[in-house]
């Protein structure tokens, strides 16, 4: 009688576990992009580029540059995602115009050469980054590159530089 018991018990504790690890898996909102969030370098030293995937998956985000015309020289600019997409490691975005420029990408976020995410580069980012610049007369000069954007460690601490 007594192993009987103890085998209806050893049999539901068995089916809790798998239905508890079957509950976590498929939970609705569990985001497998959730890992990609953080700060990943851009094009020049002090420049960064921030990646949110919200808990309902939407991609949000911004880059922070270094203003590159006359009138904003050296100063930082924040130019953030007119429109974002993250599908599987496929991520797509589209910067608002600031000071007569914008940002295109297109590329695959993976995993990169750090150990750990306390490490820079445990993500890479990877692909097309098209700059458009409107001249004078408002046409759009664009100059394409393929880059490599690496995630900061994840304790790092924004650069100190002057903000506007």
């Amino acid at each position: 009688m007594k192993v009987r018991i103890v085998v209806i018990v050893s049999a539901l504790v068995l089916l809790l576990t798998i239905g508890a690890s079957y509950a976590q898996t498929a939970a609705p909102g569990a985001s497998p992009n959730a890992d990609y969030s953080g700060m990943y370098t851009f094009l020049r030293d002090g420049e960064f580029l921030q990646l949110t995937v919200e808990d309902d998956g939407r991609l949000t985000g911004f880059v922070s540059r270094f203003g590159t015309l006359e009138s904003d020289k050296g100063a930082f600019l924040d130019q953030f995602f007119k429109t974002a997409s993250l599908t599987g490691g496929q991520l797509k975005f589209t910067t608002d115009v600031v000071h007569g420029t914008w940002y295109d990408f297109q590329g695959v976020l993976g995993r990169g050469e750090g150990k750990s995410r306390a490490e820079e580069s445990y993500y890479v980012l990877r692909g097309k980054l098209v700059e458009h610049v409107a001249d004078a007369n408002q046409k759009d000069l664009t100059s394409s590159k393929e880059v490599v954007f690496k995630s900061f460690p994840e304790d790092a601490v924004l650069p100190s530089a002057k903000r506007q």
